[in-house]
């Protein structure tokens, strides 16, 4: 396992999707490169979701991953609270095993 990586998830609101990759594009020192796509919530939670999304029963949501330096996820997560103030956004961060590209 190469414990100097990590895998950071971010987990938020849709609206806040551009707000949250222009602070990580704009990030000092530059972070590596990260997958972003549409999710859906489902389970508790749903007090301040939409009529429509209570009637789904889900929550539309975005997910964005990244991979990066385990001594760089502290001041990410800092620039992330300064910077994006955002009602409902989760994280969690996981171990990476092995990382690699296929050219």
């Amino acid at each position: 396992m190469d414990r100097d990586l990590c895998k950071l998830t971010l987990v938020y609101p849709v609206a806040a999707e551009d707000r949250i990759i222009d602070v990580l594009l704009d990030a000092e020192p530059s972070l590596p490169g990260f997958v972003s796509w549409r999710a859906e919530g489902h389970g508790g939670g749903f007090d301040k979701c939409s009529a429509r999304e209570k009637v789904r029963g889900r929550i539309e949501r975005g997910m964005l991953v990244m991979v990066l330096a385990r001594a760089r996820l502290d001041s990410l997560l800092a620039d992330l609270r300064e910077n994006c103030a955002i009602p409902h956004l989760a994280y969690w961060v996981e171990p990476v095993e092995r990382f690699g590209a296929y050219a």
